[in-house]
This record gives C-alpha cells, sequence and structure tokens, in this order.
C-alpha cells in the first residue's frame, strides 16, 4: 500500500465511524506491516514487529527523544514511569512494585480476592428486579472504581471529581492535531494539573502515618532504591489511579458484549467457571481494553520489517491489530476460549508489560463468572452498543442487556 493509502487507512481507523469494528481495517493496514505517514510518524500493525519492538532497547517511551514535539507533552509535571525509559523507568517501577505484587507483595491480588467477590456479588445484588441493566454504569464501571480507590486510598466518595479529570485524560490521548479542536488537548492538560493537585493533597495526609494504602506506603516506605520523591508518588498513584479502572472497564464490557454474541461459549462457562481462565486471556486477544500505543520514539536509526525508521521518529504501535496476526494466530478473527500458545499483546509486552495486569485478569474473571452464573437469560438491547470515542481505550460506554427480572 502506498503511504496515501495507509494512512487512508489510518485515519479511518481513528474515526469514530469506525469504533464498533476496526478489525477489517486493520486487515488492510497489516499489508503494509511498517507504514511511513504524511507526517513522518510510522505506524506498525504486524505481531512480529510489534513483539520485537516492545522489547527493542532502541525504542523510547520518553517524549523527548522525538525530533518533532508531541503536542500533549507535559513539560509541567513529572512523568509516569510508563513514560520513562530505563534506568529511571526500572527504579520506579521497582519502587512501586514492592507494594503491588510480586517478589515483595505476592500475595496481594490473592488476599483480596474475597473483597473482589463481595464487591461484585453486591453490585449483582442490586440488579434484582431489574429487568434492563446497563454493564457499564451498574457494573463495569463501580467495581474496578472500588479496587483502586481501596488499594490507593484515595476516597471513594471523591469519585465524581476525579472521574471527570480521568475522563478528558482519556479523551486527550489520541488528541489529533489535524482533526480535534485544540479544546480537547487544552482540557486533558488541565485534567492533568487537577488530578496531580487532587493526588497531592492525599499525599500530604500520609506523611508520617503508615497505612495498609499505596500512598501511605510509598510515602513512608524506606526500601531498597530510597524513597521517592512526592513528585514521582504523584505520577505513580497518577498512572495507577487512571490505568487501575479504566482497562478493567473495558475488559468486563468488551467481555460480556463478546459472550452475549457467542452464547454457546456463555453456556460453556456458567457450566465451566474454570473455563474463565483460557476465556479471559482470549479476551485479551480477540477484544482488547488497549488498542493503541498512540507513541514511542525511536533512540536510533531502527530498521523494522526492511524499513528504516529514522532516529526521533514517532511510532504507533497497533497492538489490536497484532493480537488479530492470521501470520501468528490460527483463524484469528474467531473467539476460540480453548486456544493454545495465546500470546497476545492485549497488556502490551517487554518492559512496560501492564503493572496492574493480575489485578485486572482476577477482576475479569470474578466479574465475568458471576454475571454468567447469576444473570438469567441476559440479552441485548443493542449490538452493537454506543461506544466510547477513544480508539486507544476501546469498550462501549453502555451496555444494555435484558433479563427475566423474575
Amino acid at each position: 500500500m502506498s503511504t496515501s493509502e495507509t494512512h487512508g487507512t489510518l485515519r479511518r481507523i481513528l474515526d469514530y465511524s469506525s469504533r464498533t469494528d476496526p478489525y477489517p481495517l486493520y486487515e488492510e493496514l497489516r499489508r503494509t506491516p511498517v507504514a511511513q505517514q504524511a507526517d513522518g510518524s510510522y505506524v506498525v500493525s504486524t505481531y512480529r514487529e510489534l513483539a520485537d519492538l516492545l522489547h527493542d532497547p532502541h525504542l523510547s517511551s520518553d517524549v523527548r527523544n522525538l525530533s518533532r514535539p508531541m503536542p500533549a507533552a507535559e513539560s509541567d509535571g513529572t512523568p509516569a514511569f510508563i513514560n520513562m525509559d530505563p534506568p529511571a523507568h526500572d527504579r520506579l517501577r521497582r519502587m512501586a512494585m514492592r507494594h503491588f505484587g510480586p517478589p515483595h507483595t505476592p500475595d496481594l491480588v490473592t488476599g483480596l480476592e474475597p473483597d473482589l467477590s463481595e464487591t461484585v456479588g453486591g453490585l449483582i445484588d442490586g440488579f434484582a428486579g431489574k429487568d434492563r441493566i446497563d454493564i457499564v454504569d451498574d457494573f463495569a464501571y463501580p467495581f474496578p472504581v472500588a479496587v483502586i480507590c481501596h488499594l490507593l486510598g484515595v476516597p471513594r466518595e471523591d469519585e465524581p471529581r476525579f472521574s471527570r479529570w480521568v475522563n478528558d485524560v482519556v479523551d486527550s490521548l489520541d488528541y489529533d492535531p489535524e482533526t480535534d479542536p485544540r479544546e480537547k488537548l487544552d482540557k486533558g492538560v488541565q485534567a492533568r494539573r487537577a488530578l496531580r493537585e487532587y493526588l497531592g493533597g492525599l499525599l500530604e495526609q500520609r506523611h508520617g502515618k503508615p497505612g495498609d494504602d499505596l500512598l501511605s506506603q510509598l510515602a513512608n516506605d524506606d526500601g531498597p532504591d530510597g524513597r521517592m520523591t512526592d513528585e514521582e508518588i504523584v505520577a505513580t498513584a497518577n498512572l495507577l489511579l487512571i490505568a487501575g479502572h479504566e482497562t478493567t472497564v473495558n475488559l468486563i464490557t468488551n467481555g460480556m458484549l463478546t459472550l452475549l454474541r457467542h452464547p454457546e461459549v456463555l453456556r460453556r462457562l456458567r457450566d465451566d467457571p474454570d473455563l474463565v481462565v483460557p476465556l479471559v486471556e482470549e479476551l485479551l486477544r480477540y477484544e482488547p481494553p488497549v488498542h493503541i500505543i498512540p507513541w514511542r520514539a525511536a533512540y536510533s536509526d531502527i530498521t523494522v520489517a526492511g524499513t528504516v525508521v529514522p532516529q526521533g521518529s514517532q511510532i504507533m504501535l497497533m497492538l489490536a491489530s497484532g493480537s488479530r496476526d492470521p501470520n501468528r494466530f490460527k483463524d484469528p478473527d474467531r473467539f476460540d476460549p480453548d486456544r493454545r500458545n495465546n500470546q497476545h499483546l492485549g497488556f502490551g509486552s517487554g518492559i512496560h508489560l501492564c503493572f496492574g495486569g493480575p489485578l485486572a485478569r482476577r477482576e475479569t474473571q470474578i466479574a465475568l463468572a458471576e454475571l454468567v452464573r447469576r444473570l438469567d437469560r441476559p440479552r441485548l438491547v443493542a449490538d452493537p452498543p454506543p461506544y466510547r470515542r477513544s480508539p486507544v481505550l476501546r469498550g462501549p460506554l453502555h451496555l444494555y442487556i435484558e433479563q427475566d427480572a423474575a
């Protein structure tokens, strides 16, 4: 495909009209594994090339390594470690992981399971007597928000405040100067600032007061790497608050939608709850919560699939396209929870592999297993449902279902 053709395909992928089903467009894009765009950026869409790049030390997550500045560069705040390179990235990720998972807190997720099950059960109890439910507003959103607020030490009653900021941040992730009004970018920058100020206020209350929540632990713990600065703690908490529920909302909702579209699999899951483990892995491949990493930067000239990507170039990684690549997955457009060797890109890969992946997996496993067990003949009200605007974090805005309320 020519540069103009791949540019046109990418434009259609990013356009909201394609949000319900971008997969045929990904198929078009994969005809040119590495496609240069008119602005000098590069789009990578095939599994092998994506997997290689995610492990390539010549690929940078630091916006300062781009030769063409990003319009949404956050020069007024410390970036989260997801937007850093080693060694700074490795140090901050290690410090956060001391309190979030193995090897120092290996039982974090399993220790949460009773609370996760109780929260899920309570939300489903709230469906009683209702013949119509919005899986997003009534379940998939409040569940992971409650969990991440508990882990971080963020008051649950503050959700109406920070949800507006989170929405504006997510909306700005895919800011496109060619098509989007400047207001979209400005709202994202203002929301980031407001969220940092809010989390900074919570952090001030934790100094000298050790507690079980992550903010308290980061504020008072001196590990082998020392202690994070307040700016680093706020940036880490900001990342976890957003990523800790946005991806899980999409994964749960995409999962329920997929099950309702595949009633034979739904019946299997109801009869065999253990199926949920490979089923969620297949969901991460088939309908992932994160479709695109909008940018990475080339530290130096990189050769990808025979194409030389110059130093400083922006590289867009189409993760969801790679997970449907027929050169890696047999019959990739078929939802198959029995799929073997399912090394999808649903949570990325390499040093930036999703920090909260184990928790998101377990949340989704418990959520889907209980929904399927307890809902009475659930049926979609509309297919396709309305989708959120973002092509980066893709999922339904609402998912209305009906059940037998008796």
